[in-house]
């Protein structure tokens, strides 16, 4: 039988959670056209004539709620949710194609790319739009999923807006550098770790039994075309491109995307953004230090919802 390896979680999750709070609004499974079988999600209907928000998860065996197969559970985009919901605005969570609930929507899981994940967008705002009559569906992202909403929003009328949670401003083979050199105990095999992220930024594969075992499982040959994919992408010059409004939260200690060398990028390619800079906040938008919850969770930063929902509000 052959064994399921996940792609590589390069944006390595912060340690967060959520804290489970009652809602009035009404909580659904909903699907949209995929590939070879459909992509799931959770509606969540704050009311008809409401503003809808697009969620896409981050890098990785990353699901609909924020919570990773490789042990993180923050459930960020389920708090921001259940927490937009309690302001009256409706959102679509969902799971990218060939992983969880929408398993059946490709053959691998790995084998895919951003445009694809561009174009899984496009069909949930298609769905999204029939079922709710919305003008427009706002594109909320965080991490690797700002990249892949900042994709799909380039020449679309029927996104309302971005909403950029921990997006990286550089192309993504400079954040992976940047993690793996923050990384003291990655001192002796940084050599090798360049210049196999050279080689894939010059689209060539890495053959990783050349590799320090500790590396292999970063650049697995399964994961090598994705990367090689990604790392063609900068999301600044897609910003730049874009045409609408923009919300950009970032956390001041985030590990994984930094608030000194991505958030001036994000800044300076939409000088008309709105910007958010929670000084505590760690990649997930949960504040440093903050006490688990019973189950685990941790709670994001209080400014999170409020923010987003008055944003969205305004426009």
């Amino acid at each position: 039988m052959k064994s399921k390896i996940f792609r590589f979680l390069f944006l390595l999750s912060g340690v967060c959670g959520l804290a489970s709070h009652a809602l009035a609004a009404e909580s659904s499974p909903i699907t949209a056209p995929g590939p070879l079988g459909v992509l799931a999600g959770t509606f969540v209907n704050a009311g008809a004539g409401t503003s809808v928000v697009l969620m896409v998860p981050g890098s990785g065996p990353t699901d609909r709620d924020g919570n990773s197969a490789l042990g993180q559970k923050p459930a960020t985009l389920r708090q921001i949710a259940d927490g937009l919901a309690t302001h009256g605005i409706s959102s679509v969570r969902i799971d990218k194609r060939g992983m969880f609930g929408s398993k059946q929507a490709v053959a691998d899981g790995n084998d895919v790319t951003i445009a694809e994940y561009a174009s899984d967008v496009r069909s949930w705002i298609t769905v999204i739009r029939a079922k709710t009559g919305a003008r427009c569906v706002w594109v909320l992202g965080h991490s690797e999923g700002g990249l892949v909403a900042l994709a799909s929003a380039q020449g679309q009328a029927d996104i309302c807006g971005l909403i950029l949670l921990s997006t990286p401003g550089r192309p993504l083979g400079e954040v992976l550098r940047a993690q793996l050199y923050a990384i003291p105990s990655a001192k002796t095999v940084l050599p090798q770790m360049d210049a196999a992220i050279d080689a894939l930024e010059a689209g060539r594969y890495v053959d990783v039994l050349t590799l320090h075992p500790g590396l292999r499982g970063v650049f697995h040959p399964r994961v090598q075309d994705f990367m090689i994919d990604l790392f063609h992408h900068d999301p600044a010059l897609l910003l730049k491109a874009y045409r609408g409004p923009v919300f950009i939260v970032q956390g001041g200690t985030d590990r994984q995307i930094s608030a000194t060398d991505d958030l001036p990028l994000l800044k300076a390619a939409d000088p008309e953004a709105t910007v958010v800079l929670l000084p505590s906040a760690i990649h997930s938008l949960a504040d440093l230090g903050t006490v688990p919850a019973a189950d685990g969770s941790l709670p994001i930063d209080g400014a999170v919802v409020p923010d987003i929902a008055e944003f969205i509000q305004k426009h």
